[in-house]
């Protein structure tokens, strides 16, 4: 008898027809003897409905209001799926986060979990019943206010959930059967990766694959939450996030991603002086808006230009935050662009080889694809360019690397 929680994506809830067929695969899970916790996503299109009531009433809307209401698409899906388990003879509950409690910090929109206690959980699951959780949320227990985690936090809830309660394994069910070298609707040639590292996973998913959330990809690695990406539709295996020493062959690239979600600023004509980076990026942190790549190009003039990359949707935040903020930073000119696609090449196996990048340049630059801004780390290379020539970079790279399938 194992220990499993079983998290459903938007796609697998969408409508009450795929609601009963989750049910009918945890039934038989339940059936095998396996002790089951279900966490499920806003039934498909829900939340993005919620956010645009948000941002059509206020750009800078309040961000516990903003969780109060975009919270409530889980929280229909949980009764829902609780209900169609009861009708096929499963013993069923729902459970909201602040009931768990999934506990977090006070980061209204992305807030990061604290701790869970899975105490209540276990003792259900022991008793053979299955809660059915709410992903997306926590609470913060020192307003009393309702958090969420973030787009995506559904699957960081089932991995916090998994590790809290010993789970000997988190399946991930979506509308993909597996993780694959890019996304299939790009390439259709891309292969599913039987086995990826935790590693691997993290990068891909923090540059724009949207298989698994970065968080939940960090967390599953940090407690060592064995992971299993597969189908809600189709009976087929799926692909494993696993430690990099269960990998046999470690290919020099494992994958390519994509990023529509990221937005450019360039702050021209910043006064060079110690402290001036500070001074931007301490602001944009203070209202919680992550920044990701940057460049600063070294003026002759006692200036320099600044250009960094930020999510689409803290665009209009970052900016009112930068233009308040424009007597202190001394900047001339502030420039946004959001029609941009940030591109990234992810494998273990760059350790060990030269050249990755420079096939990567090369690879764009027959293509015509100019590149605005280059970061890189240990196995990851990413490039941002115009949102134009997205589907092109990608299939240019994912044959530049070798990673087609057999036609």
């Amino acid at each position: 008898m194992a220990r499993i929680v079983m998290k459903f994506g938007g796609t697998s809830v969408a409508d009450l027809d795929r609601i009963r067929n989750v049910a009918a695969r945890v039934k038989r899970e339940v059936e095998a003897g396996h002790q089951v916790a279900v966490v499920v996503s806003a039934m498909s299109g829900v939340t993005n409905q919620l956010v645009k009531w948000c941002q059509d009433l206020s750009a800078l809307h309040d961000a516990r209001e903003y969780d109060t209401v975009v919270a409530t698409g889980e929280q229909v899906t949980t009764g829902l799926t609780a209900i169609a388990l009861q009708a096929i003879g499963v013993d069923a509950r729902s459970w909201q986060g602040w009931q768990v409690p999934i506990i977090t910090d006070q980061a209204h929109g992305k807030a990061r979990v604290d701790r869970i206690d899975g105490a209540a959980l276990i003792e259900r699951m022991e008793q053979g019943q299955v809660p059915v959780v709410a992903g997306f949320q926590g609470i913060d227990p020192k307003r009393n206010r309702i958090t969420t985690l973030g787009r995506g936090g559904s699957d960081l809830s089932a991995v916090a959930i998994a590790a809290a309660v010993k789970a000997d394994r988190c399946d991930i069910y979506t509308d993909v059967d597996g993780i694959y070298t890019t996304d299939p609707r790009i390439v259709p040639r891309a292969r599913k990766l039987e086995r990826i590292s935790y590693e691997e996973m993290l990068e891909l998913a923090s540059v724009g694959a949207k298989v698994l959330q970065t968080r939940s990809v960090e967390l599953a690695m940090k407690q060592r939450v064995r992971v299993q990406v597969l189908s809600s539709f189709e009976d087929k295996p799926g692909s494993l996030v696993v430690d990099e020493d269960e990998i046999v062959e470690q290919p020099v690239v494992s994958g390519i991603a994509y990023s529509r979600d990221d937005a450019k600023i360039t702050l021209r004509r910043v006064p060079d002086r110690p402290g001036v980076a500070a001074a931007v990026f301490g602001a944009l942190a203070k209202a919680n808006v992550n920044v990701d790549m940057i460049v600063q190009n070294i003026g002759a003039d006692g200036s320099t230009d600044m250009t960094f990359t930020i999510g689409k949707v803290d665009l209009a935040r970052a900016q009112d935050v930068l233009e308040k903020a424009r007597g202190e930073l001394g900047y001339e000119a502030l420039l946004a662009d959001p029609d941009v696609t940030k591109i990234s090449v992810v494998g273990i196996g760059m350790r060990s080889h030269a050249g990755v990048a420079t096939t990567m340049f090369k690879a764009l630059s027959e293509k015509g694809i100019n590149i605005q801004v280059i970061s890189t780390s240990e196995i990851k290379v990413s490039v941002l360019v115009s949102a134009d020539y997205t589907e092109l970079a990608v299939r240019a790279l994912h044959t530049a690397y070798g990673l087609d399938a057999p036609a």
